[in-house]
């Protein structure tokens, strides 16, 4: 999001706003967790003496439990800061990450602990932390102020926020969370003055299209402006370090994978006759053309296509397309039919995470319908993706417009924070099956 300039997320509004409940600041939140998840634990286990016996173990004990605490804090905020992101469904994640990170550690350098009491911990804190979502889901609503003129008014179509049209400039500033304009629109020297004097009273002013990109998860472009590619520009240090992290874990994937894979072949040859393998040339990093290799899903014979416009029909997916086996049926739902592009990766041609290779035939159709789609190929495509968890799969070309706002948001936003997050919602969609074709 930008606040004059500077972009943010949601939780950076979230953690900006004034008029935040006092037992809703993370100070308070903290400071609860602290006595019941570790401090309470501390005094049963010397039986509620005061102060507590600081016996070595104990003092380890409650090292490890606070550390896990403000581990699994930390955690959840940075993957709540994201659009869409529920504030109660990541709680679990991350607090068993931290405490299992926890447990590790004294496992690996032998310090003792017990098993019971960091249970007692980790359970307190869930209910703490559910109980003070619960809570505050209400004071967590944003309430923004939004100036009239220019295209601000298009915001009044995202649900979630409690909007304020203004019709004319007043005070009140503790009333919001922050003020919304157009600030390429002229608004005159009553709103400009407004719009100063709200800025000076501490009330952040965001950009309509930063606070739509913020709410969306999804980066619009009209055209091009001096700033496009500075925002889109992804973080190079991680690309790289992501890059090398890909290899890694494919390397440590592939073996253990052999054995399913074996089985999926198996099954693909006794379901229908033909190859068990789909390999496919799409688009890849910078344009560069890669065949990608996935099992097949459908029956080979009607796969085929004849002239360049049968490929571009048959590139598509279409909802109980009658092509689909019933072993691909399973394969496409539980996204297993993506498990050979491990050797993708392993090349280099692609990583875990990032916007999903097109066809040729859809990538020349969508290039030439769509401005500026060919910039989604300056990160690897990825085996699963941002705008995969939130939308699914999708075949129109305006259904498609929006595909590629979700793809630009990631390029934007690209960081090792996001790539946890489309992590998790991906093993939510192998249970679910959300967007399968």
């Amino acid at each position: 999001m930008e606040q004059i300039g500077l972009k943010t997320s949601m939780l950076d509004v979230l953690s900006a706003r004034p008029d935040l409940r006092c037992a809703m600041r993370l100070r308070y939140h903290l400071l609860g967790g602290l006595l019941l998840c570790v401090l309470f634990p501390a005094l049963l286990r010397n039986g509620f003496n005061l102060p507590p016996m600081l016996y070595p173990a104990d003092v380890k004990m409650t090292v490890g439990a606070l550390s896990a605490l403000l581990g699994g804090y930390y955690l959840h905020r940075r993957l709540v800061g994201f659009p869409g992101v529920s504030a109660s469904s990541y709680i679990l994640p991350a607090f068993t990450t931290s405490f299992a990170a926890v447990i590790v550690v004294f496992f690996f350098f032998r310090l003792e602990y017990s098993r019971q009491d960091f249970l007692l911990s980790y359970s307190l804190a869930l209910v703490w932390a559910y109980a003070h979502t619960a809570i505050g889901r209400r004071a967590q609503t944003l309430r923004l102020a939004v100036v009239p003129g220019g295209a601000a008014k298009t915001l009044e179509q995202i649900r979630g926020v409690s909007w304020d049209w203004l019709k004319e400039p007043e005070a009140g500033w503790h009333r919001w969370d922050g003020i919304v304009v157009d600030l390429r629109a002229d608004h005159g020297a009553d709103w400009t003055r407004f719009i100063a004097r709200a800025a000076l009273a501490g009330v952040p002013v965001y950009h309509f299209k930063r606070i739509r990109e913020s709410l969306t998860g999804r980066v619009e472009i009209e055209h091009l402006s001096e700033n496009t590619f500075g925002s889109l520009n992804p973080n190079r240090l991680y690309f790289r370090l992501k890059h090398a992290a890909d290899f890694v874990v494919a390397l440590l994937v592939f073996l253990p994978a052999l054995p399913l894979a074996a089985l999926i072949a198996l099954a693909i040859r006794l379901d229908t006759p033909g190859p068990v393998f789909f390999v496919q040339p799409r688009l890849g990093h910078r344009g560069r053309v890669i065949r990608v290799v996935k099992f097949r899903t459908m029956r080979h014979e009607e796969a085929q296509a004849i002239s360049l416009e049968e490929r571009r029909e048959h590139a598509r997916t279409l909802p109980h397309d009658r092509r689909i086996t019933p072993v691909g049926k399973w394969l496409r739902r539980t996204r297993l039919d993506e498990l050979p592009q491990i050797i993708n990766i392993l090349r280099g041609e692609m990583s875990w995470i990032g916007p999903r290779p097109e066809a040729l035939p859809l990538s020349a159709h969508y290039d030439d319908e769509i401005a500026f789609y060919s910039y989604r190929h300056i990160v690897r495509p990825g085996i699963t993706g941002w705008a995969q968890v939130n939308q699914g799969h999708v075949t129109t070309v305006d259904s498609v417009r929006d595909k590629l706002g979700l793809d630009l948001y990631y390029i934007a936003y690209f960081s090792n924070w996001l790539d946890v997050l489309i992590a998790l919602r991906t093993l939510r969609t192998i249970v679910t099956g959300f967007g399968a074709r």
